[in-house]
């Protein structure tokens, strides 16, 4: 079922890629003239490695992964937009999007004026199948599933994912930006059974580096190779470059922010079962629990004045008077939970 030439866009396959300073040599040099940098030594005078080999074998380890089927971008918008700008023909495909879930896919598809389709999730958050299913057309290239969503904070049925990439012709990306925080192992170990099969994570949640913008796509080496070839040629930069690896060096760290978080988060539930004006807490396999209070909208801005930012997710499908509260320190937790019994 699955053709990779089909669902690229005709003029990316056509595509000849730009060629950056550092693409024609590997290696080290002593003189370098060739791209109009500034001559004179300080840490930030050269281009980066715009092909982040360094990083990419240090998350190979980490992942099982080839380097080859490592595509690293800005945070995991950018696979997200470049996945959609090259598979995705503007004003004719479209992209399937089962909701509630993470906002950024909407809105890639929208910049690149691509149609999106409303996929449904139960009541629980998980995936229904056979809606899903009769959504997709024959111009649906993409479907996007978070697993554990964002904002239900929920794994999605492992089956069930199973099920849609094994039934769809198109690409199936499976964003696991919270996978850390489960027990699971997510898609990774499937990835050379499934050739229409992208995984997403990031470096942003467990690995505590949101500010350095670093997202990891993992696919074939096909898919792989088209986004390097529509990717700016320099996206990651040596900043972000070197705080990934500094990081990486010291997984056993993360590991540690992960099981502090978790005792957290399950401290947390239990103390907001108590609060009166809670109604439901969603079982969570993330860092973060969405709760349905009473009048969220009136919580959120009240707890707004008193300098504690949660998230309102009231207005999103399923998620009537919710609010997605982010595990935080225990003294951020103390603070907020004094807050929400005084309301």
């Amino acid at each position: 079922m699955f053709n990779l030439e089909n669902l690229v866009r005709k003029n990316v396959l056509k595509l000849k890629p730009y060629s950056s300073a550092r693409d024609d040599f590997q290696g080290a040099a002593s003189v370098y003239l060739d791209a109009n940098e500034n001559p004179y030594t300080s840490k930030f005078n050269r281009y980066p490695d715009p092909h982040q080999s360094k990083l990419k074998q240090k998350i190979s380890k980490i992942k099982n992964i080839p380097t080859s089927q490592i595509f690293l971008g800005n945070g995991s918008d950018e696979p997200i937009d470049l996945l959609i700008r090259a598979f995705c023909e503007p004003e004719i495909d479209n992209v399937l999007i089962p909701q509630p879930t993470y906002g950024m896919y909407s809105v890639s598809a929208e910049i690149n004026n691509v149609q999106i389709k409303p996929g449904k999730l139960t009541p629980d958050f998980d995936l229904d199948v056979e809606s899903i299913k009769a959504a997709w057309d024959d111009h649906t290239k993409i479907i996007f599933l978070c697993s554990p969503n964002n904002p239900s904070g929920n794994l999605l049925s492992f089956e069930k994912v199973k099920h849609i990439i094994s039934k769809f012709a198109g690409l199936v990306i499976v964003d696991e930006a919270y996978i850390d925080f489960t027990n699971y192992e997510g898609f990774v170990p499937w990835l050379n059974k499934y050739p229409n099969l992208v995984i997403l994570q990031t470096l942003s949640k467990a690995w505590g580096l949101a500010a350095i913008r670093l997202g990891m796509c993992f696919a074939s080496l096909e898919i792989i190779s088209v986004l390097n070839k529509i990717k700016p040629p320099y996206n990651i930069s040596l900043l972000s470059q070197e705080a990934a690896e500094a990081a990486l060096a010291n997984e056993s760290l993360k590991n540690d922010w992960v099981a502090e978080i978790l005792l957290e988060r399950g401290k947390l539930i239990q103390q907001l079962r108590a609060v009166k004006i809670v109604k439901n807490i969603y079982p969570s396999d993330a860092n973060f629990v969405l709760v349905k209070v009473e009048n969220a909208k009136s919580v959120y801005s009240k707890l707004v004045t008193q300098g504690i930012i949660l998230r309102d997710r009231s207005s999103v499908i399923l998620c009537d008077d919710c609010l997605r509260i982010t595990v935080g320190t225990p003294e951020e937790n103390k603070l907020l939970l004094k807050e929400l019994n005084s309301l």
